[in-house]
This record gives structure tokens, C-alpha cells and sequence, in this order.
């Protein structure tokens, strides 16, 4: 009995280049029967993993129209992995043996079923990754255009954008550091968005307290809870911010407005509270100011 051959790859390309053109026609060349594995992300729509799987699938029919496609998600454990890709096949296909197939930098190095693998050898140096960095900024005026990215950004999950808050508390925690900006006049807490580079988000409070007010030392971020940002930016999207609040206490240092924070300055407790009941603190930050009076004030 012929065995089928699998391919087993992530085709996370706008087009078939001819490295995968080169590995498919080698495996055809071999195999009466040819099923193409594709991996799916748990990621939904990411810079690594920007296409799904029908997207892909209805890439590789356009032009292999006779050629099964079935998807195979990733999982934690190689094993695991394993144990599903062989089930699939044999459940697709049941009675019927295999052998997988793959190009450098392939499944080989993880699969441990009991299929038979090949590597092939690549024909050229295409790489995915790079089409990918090389139109990732590239805008067209096609109808086809608009249409994919509305596709894309339907078909991804909602986010929750972390954010941290920064009270820097002095004078015996009397005292509050505030920052305004020039985009409203209205004063409010140090702080922003949380970085894929930061560690934790005591970390990231500590980067943006830098970046806002200059170099002053403080005490260790002490945690006073997490609220739901009413930003005007999210307003009237399904994305929206949760920011976390930290409370720290001045050490010493000049504290000094920069970034987008027009000018910074210290207000006694119970100055902030007669400026939030006049409106004069930003919106958005009410919750978390709040919260700091009634534990302080």
C-alpha cells in the first residue's frame, strides 16, 4: 500500500513563494495521496501568526485545488503534539501509513509519533518571515486591501490593554505628585501603558514613573488595586484599559515633567480633593484618586 505523504508547515505567507511551491511539488512527485498539516496558533491574529487557518487553506487550494488541508492546533507539549498529529492523520485516514515531511527549521525537532520524517533540502532562501516584514507597512489601494484588514481585526480577540497608575506620596503620605498634560490642562496620576518588555507591572510603574517626572528615588511599588479605564481613546471601541495603581512613597530628587506630561507638581491630600470636586483632575482618573483619599486622607 502507497504511503501519503504529510506536509507539515504554517504557510504564514500572503502568497505561495517557491520554497513552498519546491516542497510541495517534491512530495506530489512521490506520493499518489498528499495532505497538507497546517499549525494553528492559540494566538488569535498576531504578528507571527497573522492568517487563519481558512485563510491559509483557500491560499493553498487556489493553486493545489486537489490537495486535503487540515489543521492541527499547537500545544505546550511536544508529546501531546504528537500524539494529535498522528490521530489526526490516522483518524482521516484510517488504516493508512505516512510518511512527514518538512523543510530546515521544521516539526522534526519536536515530533516523537511513529510516523517516518524527511527533511527536505530548501530550494532558495525564501523565508515567510521576511515577505512578512517587507510588506508589513506597505499600503494598497484595492478594495481587496480594505477588505482584509477589516477581516483582520474582526477576527481577532478582544484586548484588555494594561495600564499602572504611580501615587508618589510624600510628607508622611500628606502629600501627592500629580502630572498634567496639555492635551486636557487636566491634573492626574503618573503613568501608561505597560510594555511587552517590562517584567511586572511594578516594573513598568517604576519605567513610566522615570520616564514622566526624571529620576527621583522611591520606595518598592506598593499595590492598592486595579479599575477600568473610562479612556476617551476606547471610548467607542470593544478594546479597553484596565490599569493597576500602585502607591510609593518620595525619597529624594527633582521631580521634573517630561514625556507627555506637561509639568508636574506636589498637592496636599486634601487640595486634590477640592480639585476633583471642580473638575480640575482628569476624568479617567477619578477612580484611582479616590481611592488613594480614602485610604490616606
Amino acid at each position: 500500500m502507497s504511503k501519503i505523504g504529510v506536509i507539515i508547515a504554517r504557510f504564514q505567507s500572503p502568497y505561495l513563494h517557491e520554497g513552498h511551491k519546491s516542497l510541495i511539488e517534491s512530495v506530489r512527485q512521490q506520493h499518489n495521496t498528499m495532505v497538507i498539516v497546517l499549525g494553528i496558533s492559540p494566538v488569535k491574529g498576531s504578528r507571527r501568526n497573522p492568517l487563519d487557518f481558512q485563510t491559509r487553506e483557500k491560499m493553498i487550494k487556489k493553486e493545489y485545488p486537489d490537495v486535503m488541508v487540515l489543521p492541527l492546533p499547537d500545544h505546550p507539549l511536544d508529546t501531546k503534539w504528537s500524539q494529535n498529529l498522528d490521530s489526526l492523520l490516522a483518524n482521516t485516514f484510517p488504516g493508512s501509513q505516512f510518511i512527514l515531511y518538512g523543510s530546515r527549521d521544521s516539526f522534526k525537532t519536536y515530533y516523537s509519533g511513529t510516523n517516518a520524517t524527511v527533511e527536505l533540502p530548501e530550494n532558495g532562501s525564501f523565508r515567510a518571515t521576511l515577505i512578512r516584514e517587507q510588506i508589513s507597512d506597505k499600503v494598497m489601494d484595492s478594495e481587496e486591501f480594505r477588505t482584509g484588514i477589516i477581516y483582520a481585526y474582526a477576527n481577532t480577540y478582544l484586548k484588555v490593554y494594561p495600564t499602572v497608575d504611580i501615587a508618589v506620596l510624600r510628607n508622611n503620605k500628606s502629600a501627592l505628585l500629580l502630572g498634567r498634560k496639555d492635551i486636557d490642562n487636566k491634573w492626574r496620576l503618573l503613568g501608561g501603558f505597560s510594555d511587552p518588555t517590562d517584567n511586572s507591572y511594578e516594573e513598568a510603574a517604576a519605567r513610566e514613573l522615570r520616564e514622566e517626572c526624571g529620576d527621583i528615588e522611591v520606595t518598592p511599588m506598593q499595590y492598592e488595586g486595579s479599575f477600568r479605564v473610562a479612556d476617551w481613546r476606547y471610548q467607542n471601541e470593544s478594546d479597553k484599559i484596565i490599569t493597576t495603581l500602585f502607591s510609593t512613597e518620595y525619597i529624594s530628587g527633582d521631580a521634573a515633567g517630561s514625556d507627555d506630561i506637561a509639568k508636574v507638581q506636589w498637592f496636599s491630600l486634601q487640595t486634590v480633593k477640592e480639585m476633583m470636586d471642580s473638575q480640575r483632575t482628569a476624568a479617567e482618573h477619578i477612580p484611582q484618586l479616590t481611592a488613594i483619599l480614602n485610604k490616606y486622607l
